[in-house]
Order: C-alpha cells, then sequence, then structure tokens
C-alpha cells in the first residue's frame, strides 16, 4: 500500500511537529483542528521551524517553501479525512475525545486508509473498539520535538493487522525515524519508565531531599541526561504528566504509579510548565534561560 495523502488531526505541538515532517518528506498533508487559530499558530510555528533550518544549512529555501506548500488546514474532520491514506490523531490525551474522534473517523475515511493515534499511553485497543475495522488501527507515538528526535513506538493494539504494522513501520524508517515495536499496555515502553522517573524527582523535590535545579544537575552530570526530569516535565506538560501516570495507576493497579502530591497540586494550580510559562522553571518569552519557581525555592 502506497501512502501519499496524510491528515494530522490536532495543530498543537505535536500535531504540527508530526505534520511537518511528513510534508519535508513530499506527503501531501492536511491539519486539521477544530479551531482556525490554532491551525494558524501551527503554520506560522512550522515555518519558524523550516527558517530555523534553513538558516542552520539543514534544508534548502526552495525545499523549506515546499515543504510549507505541502500543507492545507481543515476544520471539517470528516472532509480532511475522506481521500487520506493514513490518519495520525494527535489530539489532547483524553480517552473519550480520542474515542469520539476514532469514531467519526472510521466513518469518514475509505477502507484501506490506516487509522493512528499519536498518544503517549492510551490503549489502543480500546481506540480501535470504536471503529468498525480494529485491525487498521495503529500507536504511532512521536517523540518531542517531533523534526529532531528519531524514535517512533509503533503500538500494536489486539487486533492490529501485520499490514498495518508494516506500512506504518516501513513508512516512519522511510522519514529518517527509527520505529520500534511494542506491545499495547500501559505507559508502553518510552513512558512506563520515563513517567515513573519523573515522578520520583518530583517526590524528591517533596520531601525536601534537593531543590530544582539540584535534581536536574544531578540528572544531566551524573546521568548524562540531556535534560534534567524536572524541566522535562515542564516541556511536556504538567498536566499531560499527570493524565499517564493516571492512566498507568487505573491500568496497571499499582500505587507506584500514582501521581506526586505536588505534581497534582501544580497542575491544579495552573502552573503546567512550559506551555502556561510556569511549572518547576519559570519562562519568559524570548529567552532562553529559565529560573526556579519562586514558590519551590
Amino acid at each position: 500500500m502506497e501512502i501519499k495523502n496524510v491528515t494530522v488531526i490536532g495543530a498543537g505541538t505535536m500535531g504540527n511537529g508530526i505534520a511537518q515532517v511528513f510534508a519535508m518528506h513530499a506527503f501531501n498533508v492536511t491539519l486539521c483542528d477544530i479551531s482556525n487559530e490554532a491551525l494558524e499558530r501551527a503554520l506560522k510555528t512550522i515555518r519558524t521551524n523550516l527558517d530555523r533550518m534553513v538558516n542552520k544549512g539543514l534544508v534548502s529555501q526552495e525545499n523549506a517553501e515546499q515543504t510549507v506548500g505541502r500543507v492545507s488546514i481543515s476544520t471539517d474532520t470528516s472532509r480532511a479525512v475522506a481521500s487520506a491514506d493514513l490518519v495520525v490523531e494527535a489530539a489532547t490525551e483524553n480517552f473519550e475525545l480520542k474515542k469520539k474522534i476514532f469514531s467519526q473517523i472510521d466513518k469518514a475515511t475509505h477502507p484501506n486508509c490506516i487509522l493512528a493515534t499519536n498518544t503517549s499511553s492510551i490503549s489502543i485497543t480500546s481506540l480501535a473498539a470504536a471503529t468498525s475495522d480494529p485491525s487498521r488501527v495503529i500507536g504511532m507515538h512521536f517523540m518531542n520535538p517531533v523534526p529532531v528526535m528519531k524514535l517512533v513506538e509503533i503500538i500494536r493494539g489486539y487486533s492490529t493487522s501485520d499490514h498495518a504494522c508494516k506500512v506504518v513501520m516501513d513508512l516512519s524508517k522511510s522519514m529518517g525515524k527509527e520505529p520500534v515495536e511494542v506491545n499495547d499496555y500501559p505507559g508502553f515502553v518510552a513512558n512506563r519508565i520515563l513517567m515513573p522517573m519523573i515522578n520520583e524527582a518530583v517526590y524528591t523535590l517533596y520531601e525536601g531531599v534537593a531543590g530544582v535545579r539540584e535534581i536536574d544537575t544531578v540528572m544531566k552530570l551524573g546521568m548524562a541526561h540531556p535534560m534534567g526530569p524536572l524541566a522535562l516535565a515542564d516541556f511536556i506538560g504538567l498536566d499531560v504528566c499527570v493524565s499517564i501516570l493516571n492512566i498507568m495507576q487505573a491500568g496497571l493497579g499499582n500505587q507506584k504509579y500514582a501521581p506526586c502530591p505536588l505534581l497534582v497540586n501544580m497542575v491544579n494550580a495552573g502552573k503546567l510548565g512550559k506551555k502556561s510559562g510556569e511549572g518547576f522553571y519559570v519562562y519568559q518569552e524570548g529567552s532562553k534561560e529559565a529560573d526556579v519557581s519562586p514558590r519551590l525555592r
């Protein structure tokens, strides 16, 4: 099966990154969202990313312009997926929302279209149950930032076909990614390991073992991590971290995955990390330096 037309549902950080990568590799991409404002922001982000790549000599100006030209936008989901060979859902990490989207796109796509989700923790099998043909549903979990990170977790649901898996694995390789096939259990591999580490870092802060910057420095210099776990949590979004931990706790039935009370309190207070301007660090517009939140000093 040849993939030519790709629809990405959700124009947030992950969605626009996924759309950019597909467009850079000569796929026709429709980026879909319920908000025109979100779509315009996404296009602006894609242009900014490509301009940065041009300035670094990673792509030519001509290639950057061709990439942008391959991306169209739409607020009509059914119309956006009608001619798609692959749909990648990248909406908010919410089961009911994703289930609703899968039910809708199942009815609007042609029978051979592969339905993928970029979920980082939600059951592929449960989402596939909202469709008439679970064999064409698969997880395609890109890492953030999508244009930079090579890994793609390919998650097989209970009924995912060998054909769908092979197409998505080969497609990922054709875009210069490194796909890794994993099974459908809460958190898959990446977040099954990452989120408990982040949660333990928050507990280390919560219990007064060390401060924000000290914890991140230990992990960067001692464990060779490119980014400390608290800075990474801010980058991911603290609300996303809590959501994934809750899914893992419920799905695996183990209290060890319960989010730290400090993490829950920060989310309840609207301190979601970089996207809200404050999490464990405070982020200033246009500044690359982030200071520790005054509430956590």
